[in-house]
């Protein structure tokens, strides 16, 4: 999720929005950017999908990345 979190908050800062206007132009609670952007590994990913809307994205399946000295 961490690479949600830092794409997110990126592009608002990109965007030159605060967090709360993001939250209020995605339709989003305040305290679920925040803690998307504080990478929280529980969070709805339907909500996810919504933020990452916002740049014409969302996640989608994919293969773990893995570390370079994990196994």
């Amino acid at each position: 999720m961490n690479r949600i979190a830092e794409y997110i908050k990126y592009n608002r800062r990109a965007a030159g929005l605060s967090q709360q206007e993001f939250a209020m132009r995605s339709g989003l609670g305040l305290r679920f950017i925040r803690e998307l952007e504080q990478g929280k590994e529980t969070v709805r990913m339907d909500k996810v999908n919504i933020a990452l809307a916002m740049f014409g994205m969302e996640a989608v399946p994919g293969r773990i990345e893995r570390k370079d000295n994990e196994q």
